[in-house]
């Protein structure tokens, strides 16, 4: 499986990364999955067979159980993976159980640290931004863990550019560690990432960790018109974002035509389109089972064509917002547009 750079830094990642929402079984993310360590365990096996070296998670999925499961399942495996884990999210009921407070930071990476089994994390992303504490605590507490050598780089998730931004200047300024990656949604569905995340990632060389690729699974071409499977997450749990449905539709009848002249699912071409889009380090892919998982995987051993990439792209186009449309409208020829694939 190919290898890609998050961003400028020295990491490398699989372009596709196992997500471990499905382990553990706890609270909401029990309508996910529940898979145990000998589950987990075995996924694991298909991943280092398939040359997936990426775990992501956080210490919010079921409740700090999931990286429970993976520390053991692990075992001596440690070193065959990059580990990603985030923190921000509340975990008990103590006025410092959230946030990114210097006290949540230092003590959810101790946490995490006991519950995965190792001594470092490779990859440690603040879940969330968090609007009551300075950037300099935060950014200080994530050079101190890096410094210490319990943490080896940071990024950030769900962050609005220019939180990013800001962040990154305030450690450029100070000298301490900087994001090297934005861990966000994207997918046809949601391409507002194109927006101003995706320009920012690719002008300061912060690498995309794409979440969520097929949407909850409305892009596994089980949601037709008039076509709604009786198990799904979309039923389980709350979609991501607001859906069109009409356009979801319009981008399933073309996800089905490619897949048709290719022999391959309708899943398989979402999940290339999004691994082939500028920026993109790593695509995020869960799994309930190992069939599913190996099924996901299969999307990484071909590659769209740059006119399949364009027909995706313009049934899947959004509106462009302002200052957007008029710097491509009035602006173009120093404005260009994103390009349509990889270079």
């Amino acid at each position: 499986m190919e290898q890609r750079r998050l961003g400028s830094s020295g990491l490398s990642m699989s372009v596709f990364s196992f997500g471990t929402m499905t382990i553990g079984g706890k609270d909401r993310f029990g309508k996910m999955g529940n898979l145990g360590v000998r589950d987990t365990s075995r996924m694991l096996d298909v991943c280092r067979e398939a040359g997936v070296t990426t775990i992501d998670t956080a210490d919010m999925y079921s409740s700090g159980a999931a990286e429970e499961i993976i520390g053991e399942a692990l075992g001596d495996r440690r070193e065959d993976f990059v580990l990603v884990t985030k923190v921000y999210n509340r975990l008990g009921n103590g006025p410092h159980d959230i946030g990114l407070s210097r006290k949540h930071l230092i003590q959810g990476c101790e946490a995490s640290l006991r519950r995965l089994r190792t001594d470092y994390i490779d990859l440690y992303i603040c879940h969330h931004f968090d609007m009551f504490v300075s950037l300099d605590e935060t950014l200080r507490a994530f050079d101190d863990l890096v410094t210490q050598g319990k943490v080896r780089y940071i990024g950030c998730s769900n962050h609005a550019a220019w939180q990013t931004m800001k962040a990154l200047s305030v450690s450029d300024r100070r000298g301490w560690a900087h994001y090297v990656c934005q861990q966000v949604l994207y997918s046809l569905i949601s391409r507002d990432v194109e927006h101003e995340i995706i320009p920012l990632s690719l002008d300061q060389s912060v690498g995309i960790m794409a979440w969520s690729p097929l949407h909850a699974g409305l892009l596994t071409g089980k949601f037709r018109r008039g076509v709604r499977p009786e198990v799904s997450r979309l039923n389980e749990l709350d979609t991501p974002g607001t859906i069109d449905f009409e356009r979801l539709y319009r981008i399933v009848d073309v996800l089905d035509e490619i897949a048709n002249k290719r022999g391959v699912k309708p899943s398989h071409v979402a999940l290339n389109w999004v691994m082939n889009k500028p920026g993109v380090s790593t695509v995020i892919l869960g799994a309930r089972d190992e069939a599913q998982l190996r099924d996901n995987l299969s999307a990484a051993n071909w590659q769209l064509s740059a006119e399949e990439m364009k027909l995706l792209d313009q049934v899947s186009a959004l509106p462009e917002p302002y200052p957007m449309w008029h710097q491509h409208k009035f602006g173009i020829e120093r404005n260009p547009p994103l390009p349509s694939m990889r270079a």
